[in-house]
Formats: structure tokens, sequence, C-alpha cells
């Protein structure tokens, strides 16, 4: 008999996805869910980048480009790294991918042996532990709860780290929780890391969408990192771009060259007019970003202020992103008569048929006491949205 690939088939499927395929499924069928579960923002992509996108296609720049990105686009992302993260690359340290996602993997499978260790923290963004078993490494998971705002200490980073450890995968803003690491706490990180032979993988996707005067620091520019740094960024969440698919890593040209190779044998050069896209995007006055920034925030104020007044709710203020992280496991053990709720799944299976609502269940992101809330919609959505949260959850006893 013949059979499947045992890694692939010990990868579990992205449960975001999955449940997005659910949403529009029962949508298909009638059904009126306000959905709170989306990764991206609602804003349409700003038109300037859509025109430069359209003078991409009329100017024929529509074949392949170099497999590392285009000339243009690489220039503007190390400016961009020198201006807004105080990080030095040459062009040789660049590799722009289709999607931060692609980059983080490429990265990881250009670090990673079987048997290595790649520590980051719960709760997780839901493809760092698959992306890391796909290396054939092994996922080492630091706990973070509500009650530390989730976030890590240098202390739990300490005892984690072993002879096998390869590298450390840190997200600051963080998907799910919106917690911003300050530069102080980021520095006492560090001070670990430096006496260690470790490299560090840094998700700043979200690093434009930050509140309450909080500021993003990379944890690549202390110089004694530098060179065991890699950042990862893109342009699908300060610019609205996810559909577009561009991301990006800067590191070291030994490992940049590892990633160019697998890129180079799945799926070559990122859309060219992606890339055109990304390159008027970079290289925009932010005036777009400040706007869809101050209407998250007013919608952040919201939901918060909102979910803390539910009692049973432990929700933690996030400081950036655009999602709240709340712990729902007061309401594990009681029913309403039809539908018990046990763990974070059968809440949210129990808020879509209850009150067709839907989040997210804290178990894809590694901690199955929370649910995710993104409140990246309507102000008037999210205003119904709590109505109907709050009237459900009075029928659990």
């Amino acid at each position: 008999m013949l059979n499947f690939s045992k890694l692939l088939s010990s990868i579990e499927p992205s449960k975001t996805v999955a449940l997005t395929s659910l949403i529009n499924q029962l949508k298909v069928e009638g059904k009126k869910i306000l959905s709170f579960s989306a990764g991206e923002p609602d804003f349409n992509t700003p038109d300037f980048i859509k025109e430069a996108a359209i003078n991409a296609i009329n100017n024929n720049q529509t074949k392949y480009t170099s497999l590392q990105g285009t000339a243009e686009l690489i220039n503007t992302i190390i400016n961009k790294f020198k201006t807004e993260n105080n990080l030095d690359f040459t062009p040789n340290e660049i590799l722009v991918s289709s999607g931060a996602k692609q980059s983080l993997y490429n990265v990881v499978m250009s670090i990673c042996n079987p048997g290595d260790e790649v520590i980051f923290q719960a709760p997780y963004w839901v493809s760092y532990p698959e992306m890391v078993k796909l290396a054939q490494a092994k996922p080492v998971i630091i706990e973070s709860t509500a009650e530390s705002n989730f976030k890590i200490t240098p202390n739990q980073l300490e005892e984690v780290i072993t002879k096998n450890t390869k590298a450390f995968l840190f997200n600051s803003p963080s998907n799910p929780t919106g917690a911003v690491y300050s530069k102080s706490e980021i520095i006492e990180l560090a001070n670990v890391l430096i006496k260690k032979d470790i490299y560090i993988i840094t998700d700043e996707i979200y690093e434009k969408i930050i509140f309450d005067d909080e500021e993003h620091f990379s944890i690549g520019s202390i110089p004694e990192l530098k060179d065991k740094t890699i950042t990862i960024n893109g342009v699908s969440k300060a610019f609205s771009m996810t559909g577009w698919r561009i991301g990006y890593a800067g590191g070291s040209k030994e490992i940049i060259k590892l990633a160019k190779i697998l890129q180079g044998h799945s799926t070559s050069n990122a859309t060219s007019i992606s890339q055109a896209a990304a390159n008027a995007a970079l290289n925009g006055s932010g005036k777009e970003i400040n706007k869809m920034v101050e209407e998250f925030n007013n919608r952040r104020n919201f939901v918060i202020k909102e979910l803390q007044t539910i009692k049973g709710i432990n929700c933690p203020t996030p400081k950036g992103a655009f999602y709240a992280f709340f712990d729902v496991s007061n309401y594990y053990n009681k029913s309403n008569g039809r539908l018990k709720v046990t763990d974070s799944i059968s809440f949210c299976n129990y808020l879509i048929s209850d009150v067709s609502i839907a989040l997210v269940p804290g178990v894809a992101f590694g901690n199955d006491s929370c649910a995710r809330m993104s409140y990246a919609s309507s102000m008037d959505d999210l205003v119904e949205g709590i109505k109907r949260l709050k009237s459900s959850l009075t029928n659990l006893n």
C-alpha cells in the first residue's frame, strides 16, 4: 500500500484557516455570522499603492524578477531597516518572499537540524510550532498568562535554554495577545541571549500598530546580537496588503543564502506586481497608517473596556496589533441547558451556535483558557458583537 509523508502527516492544519472556512460555509448556508476571527485589517489597500501596481502592469513589469527581489525593493527595505529600526544590512542580507510567513519558514528551515530546539512563548502565532516541526526540530514553549500580560521573564527564558537550543523566536507586538515588550524588557531578555550561542528570529510584522505611546524596539539593533538576529517583516498588516503576499527577512548573508536556495526550489521570486506595490508602500508618507492605527485604537478602547466589565473574563489591555485575547476559563463546565462549555473550542462553538458570533479558540495559540477577538471590524459590528457576547454569557450556568 502506498504511504504518505510521515512528517507532513504529523503537522496540524492551521486552526485559524479552518475556522475561516467554517465561517464562510455557514455564510453560504445563509447564516448571518458576525466574525471577529480575521487576522487582517478591514481597511482597503491605500490608493497610491494600488496605483503603483497598476503602473507596474501597464509598464509590463510582469516577468520573473531576481529570486531575491527587485533591486528597487531591496534598497527600499535596507533604508527602512536603517531609518526605522537602526538595523544595517547590505543587499545580500535581504530576501523578499511571498509573505512574512514564507520568510519565517525559510529562516527556520535554514538554521535548524533534526533534534535542535526552538524556544518561543505561548500564546504563540499558530504556525510557529508547525514550522519548527517541519524543520524536524523541537518546539520549546514558555507559558505566559493574562496575569503577566502575556509576557515572559528573563528567568523563564534562561531556564529553558539547553545545549540543543538553536533559536529563540520572538514576536512583539504579538499575535494573538497584542502584548508589546518595552525596550527595557527586550534588553533584559537580550542580556540572557548575549551570553548564549543562539539565533534570534524576531517577527515584527505588527510593528506599526502600537498604542498608548509605546514604541517598537528591534532586538537586532542591540550590537552584541546583530550577527545572530534575523528580522522578519512585511507589508500585510501595516498597509492592509494581506492578499498581496510580500514579506522580507534581514539577516546574515550565510542564512539568507540558504533561505534563497529553499525559496528557489519552492516558489522562486515573489510576485513582480506586488513587489512594485510594496516598494511604493514602504516609500509612502505613513499618513494612511496613522489613520488606520487611530481607528484601531478607538475600537480597542471600546472593546477592552466592555470586555473588562464582564464578570468571569480576564482581559489585559493590549498595546499593539488588533486583537483582544482574554481568559474565559471561568465559563468552563457551565451550560445553557443545551450546550456545555468545557474548553476554548466548545466556548467558541457555543457562541457561534447561540448568538452567531465567531471568536478564535485560544488552544489554536497554545492557551486553552482563552479566546481571541479581532477588532479589525466596523464599530457597528463590534458594538453588536459585544452585545451578543454579553447576552450569551448570561445564559451559562
